[in-house]
């Protein structure tokens, strides 16, 4: 971790850039006093995410049946509620 001014940062931005793409953390300081914190994000997942994460997991035939009429009428608004 390296403490930068921000006169410093703004001169050598692109520098300071690419130590943080390298994984390294800047505090950012106006006059020697640390006001932020500049950090690599996490990286993101280079392949595909896979499709159903618990193996073996099965889904029951009621999940696909017609949600009953209260339920819906909670979700949407009942028509006598207008």
């Amino acid at each position: 971790m390296i403490r930068v001014n921000i006169a410093d940062a703004k001169t050598h931005l692109s520098r300071y850039v690419e130590r943080v793409e390298d994984g390294e953390t800047i505090v950012l300081c106006r006059r020697n006093v640390p006001i932020a914190e500049i950090r690599p994000l996490p990286k993101s997942p280079s392949g595909l995410r896979p499709v159903g994460i618990d193996r073996g997991m099965s889904i029951p035939a009621s999940f696909f049946e017609p949600l009953p009429q209260d339920l819906l009428d909670a979700f949407q608004g009942s028509p006598d509620d207008s």
